[in-house]
Formats: structure tokens, sequence, C-alpha cells
């Protein structure tokens, strides 16, 4: 999801290339000579990280609750910084007030907003940051590179999982991953249908399908 000069736009992507596309959009400005500012909140590798699944790592700001966006970036601005564009990851997490700041940035700075996150959490419920992005946004796209159910379909929800087992209950933020054993925390995208029967890979006894995973045949 994000905001630009041009007007409002909200991207809507997958845990599996959000992250990665956030990068590049950085790595792409930064080779051009431009500077920008990159926001996230609850990044997988750490406080004051962006990262993405295929090992790519850079410093980050982290985007505490409560943190005023916009006044931050005048801050730095008056101080003499270059800030020619801004880059948020895990918008998802962010206040409501946050993305309202996001929103005045591109309107009084005139700077480019990329924000990118998920629009529901594992009980299929909006995060209010993405609810406000939305709310605001001119438009809502889907990101190219689309997750996969572990049945070969299209993944449209997010699972919580714990020992391998989905839930439907507890804190709306948890930080943890597709990486993680199966005794810890994780996540898993699902379709629809097996989101609605809590049908995971785990329990199907099936391999995840996904953009960074490949299927293995088992004799």
């Amino acid at each position: 999801m994000g905001f630009t000069r041009q007007g409002p736009a909200a991207w809507d992507g997958g845990w599996s290339c959000k992250s990665t596309l956030a990068l590049q959009i950085g790595h792409n400005r930064s080779a051009r000579g431009l500077q920008g500012v990159i926001f996230t909140r609850d990044d997988r590798a750490g406080e004051g990280k962006l990262s993405s699944r295929l090992g790519l790592v850079t410093e980050a700001v982290e985007a505490r609750p409560g943190m005023d966006l916009y006044g931050y970036l005048v801050g730095q601005m008056s101080k003499g910084a270059k800030v020619d564009y801004v880059i948020v990851d895990e918008a998802q997490f962010l206040d409501p007030d946050q993305i309202d700041q996001l929103a005045r940035v591109v309107d009084d700075l005139d700077l480019d907003v990329f924000a990118f996150g998920i629009t529901t959490d594992f009980r299929t419920k909006l995060f209010p940051g993405s609810q406000r992005l939305i709310e605001l946004a001119d438009r809502i796209e889907t990101l190219q590179v689309e997750a996969m159910c572990w049945c070969g379909a299209r993944a449209t929800h997010n699972a919580r999982t714990v020992g391998g087992e989905m839930v439907v209950e507890g804190e709306q933020v948890v930080v943890g991953d597709v990486n993680r054993s199966s005794e810890e925390v994780g996540y898993e995208v699902l379709c629809r249908r097996h989101h609605r029967r809590r049908m995971t890979s785990a329990a199907a006894h099936a391999g995840v399908l996904s953009p960074d995973v490949l299927p293995v045949n088992h004799a």
C-alpha cells in the first residue's frame, strides 16, 4: 500500500514479496542519487531493520507506537538532511494517526511515500493501519507476485500457527515468520477454503507452495 504525489494509492502484498519490493524501490532510487527514509515496525530481523526472506537487510527507523512520523521527517529536514522519498514496510502495524501523518507528508512536504503491508490479520480482520490507509487511498493494487496456498490455489488469507496448528484467537500482533520451527509462532498463507477449515500444510501433510519454496516429491 502507499501514497504518491500523483494521488494516494494502496498496494496489498503478501508476506512473501512486499518487503523485497520495498527494498528494490529503495535500491533503485538510491542508485539514482536519491536519499530516502525507511520506516518499519516489528520486522522479523529486529528493531530498526527492513528485511526480506531472500536474505536482504537494510537499516530502518523503527516507527514505534505514538511516534509522529511527519514530525520526525520535518525534524530531519530542518537539520539539513536530504529526503527525496519515504518507504514504509509493515504498514499494517502503524497507528491510524500515523497513516494520516503519511498522507500529510505527501500533501505538505511533496514527498512520495511508498507503504507496504497486508490488509487482514490471522482472524481475517482488517488491521487498523491498513483500514485507514485504504480509507485514504485512491486505488488498491495487488502486488504481481502472488503467494500460493499449499493446495496450489491463490493464497488470500494469513494464518497463525502454533506447533503447526492454526489458531484463531490471541493478540492481533505477534511477531513470527514462515521459517520458524513448528513449536514456535509462525505464519502461513492459505486460500479461503483451507483457512475456513483451519487446514494448514502440516495438517494436510503437504508441503508449502510459495514463490520462495519449491515442491519436493518424497518417495
